[in-house]
């Protein structure tokens, strides 16, 4: 998943560049309300943490302008100001959550989750395909109720296809969700990432749970459980 860091005080905003970074996430970061419209605006987003009291242009701008250019990926405000109204006003420019400084970084992590989740139609942390089950909070999965050892690569992008169960995700943009600097288009690391979660969810090659749609990209083909 990547993330939108728009932070104006350095020390914070590397700290949540670096435990985000730690939790799994792919992370920009942006210093001042300018910077981050541009980015918010430009990057392929999974999600994005907004700042109200921002130099150059105030937060609440920021989100207004994201949301009329039509972005719709989550947005979280991040900020100390804790009065009631200075939430609703974010809440209305189009944030979809609330955290106020001091915080806890755990609270932040788990909101975020919540928010990806919700914005891929998960109700659940845990995210059920069939035999296939992925626990976000825990980034562990489990296939007919056995663990599976997966590298750090290898579980985004089975995250990033389960949340998104059913859809067709492009190489493009797994390669942008899993990595800050640019990679070539034909570049075969992500088809070998791909190749190594098939083995590894399905080695006897019964469940077929990925399938690669030439020229398009790859759909994590089991249902949702219907409970989810």
């Amino acid at each position: 998943m990547r993330v939108l860091v728009v932070e104006d005080e350095a020390a914070l905003r590397d700290t949540l560049k670096a435990r985000l970074t730690d939790a799994g996430f792919t992370v920009d970061a942006a210093v001042d309300g300018n910077e981050g419209l541009f980015a918010g605006l430009e990057y392929p987003l999974d999600v994005a943490v907004v700042d109200l009291g921002l130099p150059g242009l105030a937060g609440l701008e920021v989100i207004r302008r994201l949301r009329a250019a039509r972005k719709t990926y989550p947005i979280l405000i991040l900020t100390a100001r804790d009065n009631w109204q200075d939430k609703v006003e974010g809440l209305q420019a189009g944030a979809d959550d609330y955290v106020v400084k001091p915080f806890h970084f755990e609270e932040v992590l788990a909101r975020l989750q919540a928010l990806l989740r919700r914005a891929g139609g998960w109700a659940s942390p845990q995210l059920r395909c069939g035999p296939v089950v992925l626990d976000t909070r825990a980034q562990a999965v489990q296939v007919h109720g056995a663990a599976v050892e997966l590298t750090t690569f290898e579980y985004r992008i089975l995250e990033h296809l389960m949340l998104r169960a059913g859809d067709v995700i492009s190489k493009g943009e797994l390669t942008e969700r899993l990595y800050d600097q640019d990679f070539e288009r034909d570049s075969n690391v992500i088809e070998v990432l791909v190749g190594r979660l098939r083995r590894k969810l399905d080695p006897q090659e019964q469940l077929h749970p990925i399938e690669t749609l030439r020229g398009r990209g790859y759909r994590f083909a089991l249902p949702r459980d219907a409970a989810q």
